[in-house]
């Protein structure tokens, strides 16, 4: 049985990627759902955009599972993401895409948040940025 080329590509890349690229690829996968959910709205298609809302929430929902509430930070996040889940449902239920880009907004934020949290923690394998080091 041959395999879609993209999908083997895809699929490695996801089982070789660190959790912080795990993290991206949410945000990746969220922005490319609400995109499309913009353009079927545009475009009248409800079912599409519904799905595709749906499928951004579920992500947003993945990512605040992910938290680590041991760190202060983690909170932040969590107001972040539950307001992206408001703006969802609002925006399916109203199929309106000024609300929708609020959504996009802030993920697109915080994902730009999250790409500089990696560059500063060396692809989060520092997790000790930050913090006072003393050379003996």
């Amino acid at each position: 049985m041959q395999r879609n080329p993209y999908e083997v590509y895809r699929r490695n890349q996801v089982e070789t990627a660190s959790q912080a690229e795990l993290v991206l690829m949410l945000y990746d996968g969220a922005i490319k759902f609400v995109n499309i959910a913009h353009d079927a709205i545009e475009k009248g298609d409800i079912p599409k955009a519904n799905t595709n809302i749906q499928k951004a929430d579920d992500i947003i929902v993945e990512l605040m599972g992910s938290l680590n509430h041991k760190y202060p930070v983690a909170t932040d996040f969590d107001n972040v993401y539950k307001y992206i889940r408001d703006r969802l449902l609002w925006a399916n239920m109203k199929k309106d895409n000024d609300i929708l880009q609020e959504a996009y907004d802030s993920i697109e934020t915080m994902r730009e948040t999250w790409k500089e949290v990696m560059k500063k923690t060396n692809n989060g394998q520092n997790t000790n940025v930050g913090t006072a080091t003393t050379a003996e």
